[in-house]
């Protein structure tokens, strides 16, 4: 059954030892700033050059060290529709090893909580809009990028079936499509939304006539500011103790046609967009059900869109020449 912790986080964090996995990256920046203001003070951040995941001895070495009380396992190969269509393989292995073996490893060590995060490419791929966390086994998921989502969603089993029969009290996550600043801008891994403002402020700088955009623009996406995402993150790890899945996002979908004009505005992009349509599209809709977050965790996305978009633009543009480089 599903529990909830009423505990806030008066305290919760200041005498645990916390090992982030990830935490050097995109969301984990901002997953260390939260709990640096809650108290927490015995974090460990396992970087990726010393620490390798996906093999067994990494893992090992960096339980020994870190000796945490509570992971937050943050740590995934991500990319966009192209990055995954070229590297299936490779999503699928380095994600399936990294959870499996972290979190199996974490129930032997003693961990008092581990805190996966799942994604919302494991739904299937023509789920019901709004995505409810029942409906996760209801399907395959979009072929584009059913490698990684599949071998996220092993995670939630093995945290079920972890808490049945050895008691390990391990929580599933699913966040839907992040964004914000110090997001990736390299076009050949990035995600929709740094992938379009890039084009389009280098477009306005070279006085371009046109940027082209994958698809036709009809799909519809779900996305949530990057530190609102650290906030449910935590929330999480705080109040929740149950074996359900729970969604993080904002509540609000929209198209990527309109996405891609709302960021054209935005950056003062003056050309053209040409929808290349021989790319694929991805999943046709994604838009989460996030009224279990809102019940089990007291959490609501707070960043309104628009806002969220003009600092991610206004960071990249101060960021850009160190970027590009």
């Amino acid at each position: 059954m599903s529990q909830t912790n009423p505990a806030g986080p008066s305290g919760f964090w200041s005498s645990r030892r916390v090992c982030v996995t990830g935490g050097a990256g995109f969301l984990g920046s901002f997953i260390l700033e939260k709990l640096t203001a809650r108290g927490a003070r015995q974090v460990f951040v396992p970087l990726i050059e010393e620490y390798d995941l996906v093999q067994p001895e990494s893992i090992h070495r960096m339980l020994q060290e870190a000796r945490p009380d509570i992971i937050l396992h943050l740590a995934a190969k991500v990319g966009g529709i192209g990055h995954n269509l070229a590297h299936p393989a490779e999503f699928f292995y380095d994600n399936l090893m990294m959870g499996s073996q972290l979190m199996h490893e974490a129930w032997k060590a003693g961990v008092e909580k581990f805190v996966a995060l799942g994604t919302v490419c494991a739904y299937p791929k023509f789920t019901p809009v709004p995505f409810r966390e029942d409906d996760l086994w209801n399907g395959y998921p979009e072929e584009t990028n059913a490698p990684y989502g599949m071998a996220k969603k092993m995670m939630l089993m093995q945290a079920q079936t972890y808490r049945q029969q050895y008691g390990f009290n391990a929580i599933f996550l699913i966040p839907v499509n992040l964004y914000g600043p110090g997001d990736n801008f390299n076009l050949e891994s990035s995600h929709v939304i740094p992938a379009l403002i890039r084009k389009c402020v280098e477009a306005r700088l070279r006085g371009e006539a046109e940027i082209v955009v994958w698809g036709d623009g009809s799909p519809t996406r779900e996305f949530l500011y990057v530190e609102d995402a650290a906030e449910g993150i935590l929330l999480g790890a705080e109040r929740y103790d149950g074996d359900q899945p729970i969604n993080l996002g904002s509540g609000r979908e929209i198209s990527i046609r309109q996405l891609a004009e709302q960021i054209v505005e935005m950056t003062g992009f003056k050309g053209r967009l040409t929808w290349d349509t021989s790319r694929p599209n991805g999943q046709p809709r994604r838009a989460l059900d996030v009224s279990r977050a809102e019940a089990l965790l007291g959490f609501r996305a707070a960043m309104p869109f628009e806002e969220g978009l003009r600092r991610t633009i206004a960071w990249y543009e101060q960021n850009r020449e160190r970027i590009v480089r």
